[in-house]
């Protein structure tokens, strides 16, 4: 087994060919983003949460429909969010270089949050407090809105996650420290995890084969 990157430097190092890989490699991809920026706010007095935001390939379709909300995107690759704020120079941008995990976000400040592709390295237990958070930074009545990567059964969660922390304790990785791996959730409990963080009603909008979108109300 290769050595584990650390989560930001792993899309960094791949940043030239990232876009091209996410749009071929995923299933339904070409489908997906431009349908999650269908879902997003396009009025100009409208704030967006996009978390793990990269070179925003749904923001390429949203800004491209006449999109004109400011972005708050959060994203550990600096890298990526350069290309983002180089392809958007004329666009209410505000990239932050760090873990969403730990950025401040305040309280009622956002019409909508956004994240597609970025959330399946997280287990349960990690993820209710995260999204009890994007839930307090959403206005009262707004969404989220999660596109991304889920395990197909119970067996092949728990698999992924035994195969991380074997991997981490192989090569003596620490265990605070985000390391590129893929761990999805089932649907079953990614919807549980947001409903243990009080979001009011969480469903399922549509899917590409290993790739949902979820919509959770706040």
């Amino acid at each position: 087994m290769e050595q584990l990157e650390k989560m930001g430097e792993f899309f960094d190092a791949r940043l030239d060919g990232y876009e091209e890989h996410q749009l071929t490699c995923i299933e339904g991809a070409e489908e997906f983003y431009p349908f999650t920026a269908q879902q997003l706010p396009k009025e100009a007095a409208a704030k967006i949460l996009d978390l793990g935001c990269g070179t925003g390939l749904e923001l390429n379709s949203y800004f491209a429909e006449g999109g004109e909300g400011e972005v708050t995107g959060i994203d550990l690759a600096s890298g990526m969010l350069q290309a983002l704020a180089e392809k958007f120079p004329d666009k209410k941008l505000n990239l932050i270089c760090g873990s969403y995990f730990d950025v401040p976000l305040g309280s009622e400040v956002y019409d909508c949050a956004v994240s597609v592709e970025s959330l399946h390295h997280f287990t349960k237990a990690e993820k209710v407090p995260l999204y009890a958070k994007i839930r307090e930074a959403l206005k009262p009545g707004c969404p989220f809105i999660l596109t991304d990567y889920f395990a197909m059964s119970d067996e092949e969660e728990q698999q992924y996650r035994a195969e991380l922390l074997q991997i981490k304790k192989d090569q003596g990785l620490a265990e605070d420290v985000f390391y590129h791996y893929d761990t999805p959730l089932t649907v079953n409990h990614e919807m549980e995890a947001l409903q243990g963080a009080g979001f009011r009603k969480v469903e399922i909008v549509r899917n590409w084969d290993h790739t949902y979108m979820l919509r959770a109300w706040k």
